[in-house]
């Protein structure tokens, strides 16, 4: 059985592996890291279980007692077990640009998670805001206009999956100086985290975990 080692955080980078297997039914054992698990993980590299984790960082997945990390590595896993990528090479290119696409919006989001200085964290929020996300959705909502789908690929794949969570974290309105808004001016991307969150397992599987719609 697959094992997914994540934090008790909905975040895309887990939720992509998370859901892709749970949407096929595939078992997989969904194992939470606590905070201070974690930071001995960043320390260390060691899971709870004893095991290293080869960047001494999360998620990572267990398959055959072999532990293997790296998001787009892993998503393209799940992906192909539950036959949410493609065989296709071209395809499949399609599908992984996405997935670090959305590594790239995380890492333009993260430095404002990180910042100390509530002041500066305020002003970099409104450049995301004003700026670099706009710019970014702009790129994914041409993609989006290229072909006649409303996938990025023909049918939900995995880049479906990750763009879902990460533009409902974008827009949960937990991050301080980002609205809810700041994805309504780009129609296409706004129906990916529509179509994806009203899938029947996603739903099932958002309120069997966390008792509500996230």
């Amino acid at each position: 059985m697959i094992k997914i080692y994540y934090s008790h955080l909905p975040f895309w980078r887990a939720e992509v592996l998370r859901v892709s297997l749970f949407i096929r039914d595939i078992p997989f054992e969904d194992v939470r890291v606590s905070r201070e698990e974690f930071i001995h993980l960043i320390k260390t590299g060691f899971l709870p279980n004893g095991k290293k984790s080869p960047f001494h960082q999360l998620p990572v997945i267990e398959v055959e007692d072999k532990i293997i990390g790296q998001t787009g590595a892993i998503a393209r896993y799940c992906g192909k077990v539950s036959n949410l990528y493609s065989d296709d090479m071209l395809k499949a290119a399609k599908i992984d640009q996405i997935i670090d696409a959305a590594t790239d919006i995380t890492n333009v989001v993260s430095p404002t998670i990180r910042e100390k200085d509530q002041e500066k964290k305020m002003e970099d929020r409104k450049v995301l805001v004003n700026k670099l996300l706009p710019r970014w959705f702009k790129y994914l909502e041409n993609l989006l206009s290229e072909d006649d789908s409303i996938w990025f690929v023909e049918t939900m794949t995995i880049a479906d999956i990750a763009m879902w969570r990460l533009l409902g974290w974008l827009t949960s309105g937990i991050i301080d100086g980002i609205p809810t808004s700041v994805v309504d001016d780009f129609p296409k991307l706004k129906n990916i985290h529509h179509q994806v969150h009203t899938h029947p397992k996603v739903q099932e599987w958002m309120l069997k975990t966390y008792g509500k719609e996230i």
